[in-house]
């Protein structure tokens, strides 16, 4: 049995996740979202809290039956070999996403070389989305229906009321 890490802030969870997630879930035997606690990520805090981004996925994810939902607080890939996992999957979406990534691989691969990265790229309905745009719209009081999850777009709008 082969297990996956699927790690990322989900600040929030959007569709473009929820679709790597899947597909993801169809590959390997069992997938853990790794879910980090980091409190800053580009200089910035989180909106949600590790304990409600926790909870927002799992309902978004409780549809796949070998998904689970973690969070962590430590090296990834320490994360992943506490879970017994051997691949971190890790979606992009343009050529800046490879290349921070492919600079983590290298990195995480130094670390764990037991532990492999698998790249999915973006299905091309999500390669614009990211969870930053997501905030902006949303503080703005646009509308993001269809770009997260029925919970997730509720959890923003009480966020920015």
């Amino acid at each position: 049995m082969t297990k996956a890490i699927v790690p990322g802030t989900y600040d929030p969870i959007t569709v473009g996740h929820l679709d790597v997630i899947e597909r993801a879930s169809r590959i390997f035997d069992e997938v853990v979202v790794a879910v980090a606690e980091s409190l800053e990520k580009n200089g910035q805090g989180t909106l949600f809290n590790v304990q409600e981004r926790v909870e927002l996925i799992s309902t978004a994810t409780k549809r796949f039956d070998t998904v689970s939902v973690k969070s962590f607080d430590n090296l990834l890939v320490t994360f992943a070999r506490d879970e017994n996992a051997t691949v971190l999957v890790k979606g992009l979406r343009a050529i800046t996403d490879f290349e921070s990534e492919f600079q983590m691989a290298a990195l995480n691969w130094k670390l764990a070389s037991s532990v492999e990265t698998l790249f999915i790229m973006a299905s091309p309905d999500n390669m614009f989305l990211s969870s930053s745009a997501v905030k902006e719209i949303a503080r703005h009081g646009g509308s993001v229906t269809g770009l997260v999850p029925e919970g997730v777009e509720k959890a923003l709008r009480d966020k920015f009321r």
